[in-house]
């Protein structure tokens, strides 16, 4: 392929893949007031129960458990659904001045996230309800924009929270991370054809909560938090997406990368076949252009090197250098709106894209193939007509 085809190429596949993150709204940041944590301020107009599924937490409780404390207005009521722990998550959990609701583990056809979620909704009595992953961290102001957002819209408000990647593996997270924005179109100059939202911060109306079906109607769903935005959608209520920004944080996968491909594996090969069909190519196009630059310029360096070979035919190093700039800077930009990735993961994008391959490889086959994925100690077997659960399969 010549040069100016080429480029031709990457500029659309760039162009395209930037509209897709063309609206990156962000929870609200309320003016700052001077009343301290905890105290209700005019905009706590409605109580919020926040319900937080846990397994094996007892390491990431404390840190979200205190930041739900800081609040400027604070929650009616904090239940941790202990969703079969078998570490401290109980014990930290009530130290930490939550309730603690323990659930033996799901009945059969439910997967562990949805069964501790609507046995936390169940167990509560707010008018809002704010479901949050055990690894996340609101921001003092974070709950009055939540709720600012959720006055705006009403509905399901999801916020795919800023990722804080602290360690070097924890990098590998960073292509996973845009694709699943890309692939979402949730923040697209046009509204998405397909409802789509995020898991680890979920607010809604218990009305509303209850016209869509709750839990219950997503119950064998792997991906409980892209089925709950289609029940939303069925129910003929909005679904509005938004990034965390200052407002809600995470850190995933802190304990190794283990966990992290675990997670990763649960959670992409069946995510792939939720998106729509439009966005899906965009993305697949984006990422084969990163591996086009990769591989172009790889083959320009070794020609280079050994004097072999039409520089002209396939495009020189200089072509070559500037197209991997050209992608490293989008991917650059791209990664700062979504979490604190080091300079190198976009720099040096190659290792990240390749981490990307083996885990997206691995959890095709475990999905596709092996029809069985593992999360948080259990079996997540998938039938071939719907991902549901067996009985002691699902995750938190």
């Amino acid at each position: 392929m010549r040069p100016a085809a080429v480029a031709v190429g990457l500029l659309a596949t760039a162009r395209l893949a930037h509209r897709l993150l063309g609206d990156p709204r962000s929870v609200p940041r309320p003016a700052a007031r001077s009343m301290p944590p905890g105290v209700a301020t005019a905009a706590a107009r409605t109580s919020v129960s926040v319900v937080i599924p846990a397994r094996n937490e007892a390491a990431t409780l404390p840190t979200l458990l205190r930041s739900l404390r800081r609040l400027t207005s604070a929650a009616h009521e904090v239940v941790v659904v202990d969703d079969g722990s078998q570490d401290e998550t109980a014990s930290v959990a009530r130290a930490e001045g939550a309730v603690v609701v323990p659930v033996a583990g799901p009945p059969p056809g439910w997967t562990g996230k949805a069964w501790a979620a609507h046995t936390g909704a169940q167990a509560t009595g707010g008018d809002l309800l704010l479901f949050l992953d055990a690894d996340t961290v609101l921001a003092p102001d974070a709950l009055d924009g939540l709720r600012t957002l959720h006055d705006r819209y009403g509905g399901l408000v999801s916020v795919q929270p800023f990722h804080e990647a602290q360690r070097p593996y924890e990098q590998l997270s960073s292509y996973f991370n845009v694709v699943s924005l890309l692939a979402s179109a949730a923040f697209g100059p046009r509204p998405q054809r397909r409802a789509m939202a995020f898991g680890p911060c979920l607010l809604t109306s218990r009305p509303d909560y209850e016209r869509a079906g709750g839990h219950a109607a997503v119950r064998g769903a792997i991906l409980d938090d892209v089925e709950l935005a289609a029940a939303y959608e069925r129910a003929g209520l909005p679904v509005t997406c938004a990034m965390g920004g200052q407002s809600v944080r995470m850190r995933m996968y802190p304990g190794g990368v283990g966990q992290l491909a675990e997670g990763w594996t649960k959670n992409f090969a069946s995510g792939a076949s939720a998106a729509a069909p439009a966005p899906a190519v965009v993305t697949v196009l984006w990422v084969a252009a990163h591996h086009a630059v990769a591989v172009g310029a790889a083959r320009a360096l070794v020609r280079g090197l050994s004097g072999r070979g039409d520089p002209a035919a396939a495009g020189s190093l200089g072509f070559w250098a500037v197209c991997w700039l050209g992608v490293a800077w989008q991917l650059r930009s791209m990664l700062a709106r979504i979490g604190s990735f080091r300079w190198w993961t976009w720099a040096l994008f190659p290792g990240p894209l390749l981490g990307f391959d083996v885990l997206f490889a691995r959890s095709a086959v475990l999905t596709v193939v092996r029809r069985s994925v593992r999360w948080r100690g259990r079996a997540v077997r998938l039938t071939a007509s719907d991902p549901t659960a067996e009985p002691a399969a699902g995750g938190t």
